[in-house]
């Protein structure tokens, strides 16, 4: 999948690349503690990253690259 950005309450609050849609419902699922933090009623959405987000989330790859991760290491960034 490309890089996605999560949505809380239609605000972005971090990009992730899943492999596939079952991969990002578990990440939503075992992540919705982070990512809700103070706003337990707040609602959970995703989209497909913009190019400014996509520049972000490649910056932050091509750092974990260069310290020895692999691609298979990296899932995402908050924002």
């Amino acid at each position: 999948m490309l890089p996605t950005t999560i949505l809380i309450d239609q605000r972005p609050r971090c990009i992730v690349r899943p492999t596939d849609m079952k991969d990002l419902q578990r990440f939503l699922r075992n992540a919705k503690h982070y990512l809700l933090a103070d706003s337990g009623s707040a609602e959970i959405s995703f989209r497909e990253a913009n190019e400014l987000e996509r520049a972000k989330w490649l910056d932050a790859l091509t750092l974990h690259r260069t310290w020895g991760g692999g691609d298979d290491d990296f899932f995402g960034l908050p924002l």
